[in-house]
């Protein structure tokens, strides 16, 4: 068991360090993009950013998923899944042209209906630009990841990152591009990409199969109401925020915001939540793959247990540490000279430990999602994740008015929740595994407790013991976890130990 425990760890590794560096560059922009742009651009750009990761879901319809399925269930041989890629990009490659050509079409109706002003319609042009060049990349990184070659996959991510990163540091810093230069060098960079993924499209060939492509549409499919979903739990709030009222902008945070204001202010201090994002995503790339390729081992359901167990008290902990000191960071004064994010952002610091206890739930939700792929139940993810979305969109609209950005962070906790709750319903009745559910409500609950004390009492403190007290209730936390979760932490460290014995 733990050498399938190494392989996804090593997996996870290679997907990470690749991601978490191309993240870790993307997010040097986020300073930039604060410091050099008005809160009024910042909001047009999370606004539009978070449209576009909600149409990234309809342009690709769920051929990512479905194709990592069908390709890891073909035993046709090698010609089999050349039809496949080709079939599936050729897909892609006709249906999106269409989708990004309607966009540009409609682009000033659109910037209205996402609360833009009509006039703002170039950036929705530049958008319907980042999401073609996004669709055609989704089969290409889909055919690496099956494959295994994290590598190249690494090399294809890394590099558009580095591209958008070196073009907008120059077309803001040197060539005053504005806003219009954050589009710019979004789209070169998904360029870049595209060309370091060539040589996968040596396989493409002039073979096109529809019954393969009524296959993969059917696996598919339901991951597009599913994904609208799972992504509206975490950028509804953003499309709410922009429609507040000036009365309770002005009630809440007082005079000199406008509702772009608050959500560039909102989408800024919510990109921190990147620090448990990545471990879920990094995470997913490794586990849907994994998954699907050892589900029919005699110990996967007690594999799977130890996975949700370890992976779901990795993050509990990074949210609690990212709780404790991602506030800090933010307001400390580099150098004399520059914070990540000028003292105009401080007003929504207090939404970040609810962005990263939503992130908790996300990773289980991830965690149970293995039971409904792997028995096929995928009609159930739909009622799932629009669970999740309902609760979300209703509390933004009952919070948001009441309290601001501190409404939509509650409502992402709530909606996240569920969703979790109700994917382990569908997820344990179809593939029933034994999961340490008590251990695990014991740990969240000791978490928020642990933050709550801390968020209460550290004003209360010498500044010199602020820290101090940080860093016990994170030791403290761990002690609690090695208590809870022995058999985990004994299997871990046996075999860690062994590794380091034997070098």
């Amino acid at each position: 068991m733990f050498s399938k425990l190494k392989l996804l760890f090593k997996d996870t590794v290679i997907y990470g360090l690749s991601t978490i560096l191309a993240r870790s560059l993307n997010y040097l922009l986020v300073p930039l993009y604060a410091n050099k742009l008005t809160t009024f651009d910042n909001g047009i750009q999370t606004i539009i950013y978070a449209n576009i990761a909600l149409a990234n879901v309809l342009f690709s319809y769920g051929l990512e998923t479905s194709y990592l399925k069908v390709v890891s269930d073909s035993a046709e041989g090698e010609r089999d899944k050349t039809q496949l890629f080709s079939t599936a990009f050729v897909t892609l490659l006709v249906t999106s042209t269409l989708f990004a050509l309607l966009i540009v079409f409609f682009a000033p109706d659109i910037a209205q209906l996402i609360g833009l002003a009509s006039g703002d319609y170039l950036f929705v042009r530049f958008a319907a630009l980042i999401l073609w060049l996004d669709t055609l990349l989704v089969i290409p990184f889909a055919e690496l990841r099956i494959k295994r070659k994290a590598l190249q996959f690494a090399l294809a991510r890394v590099g558009g990152v580095v591209a958008v990163v070196v073009s907008a540091v120059t077309l803001i810093l040197f060539f005053n591009a504005g806003l219009s230069g954050v589009f710019i060098a979004e789209a070169f960079g998904s360029f870049v990409s595209l060309i370091l993924v060539i040589p996968v499209f040596r396989q493409l060939r002039p073979l096109y199969s529809r019954e393969k492509l009524r296959e993969m549409l059917r696996i598919g499919l339901p991951y597009v109401p599913t994904g609208i979903a799972g992504l509206l739990i975490h950028l509804i709030d953003r499309n709410i925020l922009i429609r507040i009222s000036p009365a309770e902008i002005e009630r809440i945070y007082g005079a000199g915001y406008q509702p772009s204001d608050i959500v560039g202010i909102y989408g800024r201090i919510a990109a921190f939540g990147v620090v448990l994002q990545l471990v879920i995503q990094v995470f997913r790339f490794a586990w849907q793959p994994f998954f699907l390729q050892h589900a029919k081992d005699p110990e996967v359901k007690k594999l799977f247990q130890h996975v949700l167990s370890i992976s779901t008290l990795i993050t509990m902990f990074l949210a609690l540490a990212a709780t404790f000191f991602v506030p800090d960071l933010v307001r400390y004064h580099y150098a004399d000279s520059f914070y990540l994010l000028p003292p105009r952002y401080w007003i929504g610091l207090s939404i970040l430990p609810w962005i990263f206890l939503s992130y908790v739930f996300d990773m289980i939700s991830t965690n149970l999602s293995a039971g409904l792929l792997i028995t096929g139940n995928t009609r159930y993810l739909p009622v799932v994740t629009f669970a999740g979305a309902a609760v979300t969109a209703l509390f933004c609209w009952w919070f948001i008015p009441l309290s601001g950005m501190d409404g939509a962070a509650y409502a992402i906790v709530a909606g996240t929740a569920v969703m979790c709750m109700v994917m382990g319903w569908f997820s344990l009745r179809s593939f029933p595994v034994h999961h340490d559910g008590l251990k695990l409500s014991m740990l969240l609950v000791a978490g928020i407790v642990l933050a709550f004390l801390q968020f209460t009492t550290a004003h209360q403190l010498i500044p010199s013991f602020v820290v101090a007290s940080k860093v016990s209730g994170l030791v403290l936390y761990l002690v609690l976890a090695g208590m809870l979760f022995r058999h985990e932490v004994l299997l871990v460290t046996v075999r860690v130990g062994q590794k380091f014995n034997r070098h």
